[in-house]
């Protein structure tokens, strides 16, 4: 079965004249919908060549689970083969509050669209986060907020905050979700900060199997 929910989100960056306007598409794919070659109703498939493939990811808060994959598995193209494939996926250790990944594409471009994609049969599928955004100039930058420092308070924005748990259900499945501009573009940026949560803390193993981010550039 397929789930699609369209949320819009305004966002005041600091060097735009006016409110960008921003849409968050959420997709899910459940039973046999739900496949390896992560086709969406309307957010698009991930892809091996986008302007985030040779991106410098970062753990800035948290730890990674030790039985999951690396950060690499989030920008390798390669996509998990079923919804409980701990390999083919990154996700936060255990009994953990999630964390921030630190996206770092070298110099800052013009961003059409972030893309993320989960799979997991039980809550582990659904994402919680929030992505901030930065060119690396701003006044009082840290690169690298720990975890009780506000990324609005030095020099990030929020560009978006994505929740998509269903409102029942355990909110397994696949998950596509696409963050982009309503004017074709989301700005100019360097640095992508994906501050996560746990989808549930009912036990210790609420973190999203993160399969892939991708980063569109404008064309």
């Amino acid at each position: 079965m397929k789930y699609s929910v369209f949320a819009f989100a305004v966002v005041l960056l600091g060097f735009a004249p006016l409110p960008l306007e921003v849409k968050v598409v959420i997709d899910r794919n459940t039973g046999t919908q739900a496949t390896p070659q992560f086709k969406f109703e309307h957010v698009p498939s991930p892809v091996k060549d986008d302007a985030g493939a040779h991106a410098k990811l970062e753990l800035v808060v948290g730890d990674r689970d030790g039985s999951g994959a690396g950060l690499s598995a989030l920008t390798d193209g390669a996509l998990p083969a079923s919804g409980d494939d701990p390999s083919s996926n990154f996700f936060f250790a255990a009994g953990t509050d999630g964390g921030r990944i630190l996206m770092d594409l070298g110099d800052p471009i013009d961003i059409a669209e972030v893309n993320t994609y989960s799979w997991h049969a039980g809550t582990r599928g659904a994402q919680v986060f929030n992505l901030y955004v930065a060119d690396g100039t701003e006044a009082k930058f840290n690169l690298k907020p720990d975890e009780n420092t506000d990324p609005a308070s030095c020099g990030w924005k929020l560009l978006a905050t994505v929740d998509t748990r269903p409102e029942h259900g355990s909110g397994g499945g696949q998950y596509g979700v696409s963050i982009a501009g309503t004017k074709g573009s989301l700005g100019k940026f360097r640095y992508l900060l994906f501050d996560t949560v746990p989808t549930e803390i009912d036990d210790p193993f609420g973190n999203t199997f993160l399969s892939e981010i991708d980063v569109v550039a404008k064309k």
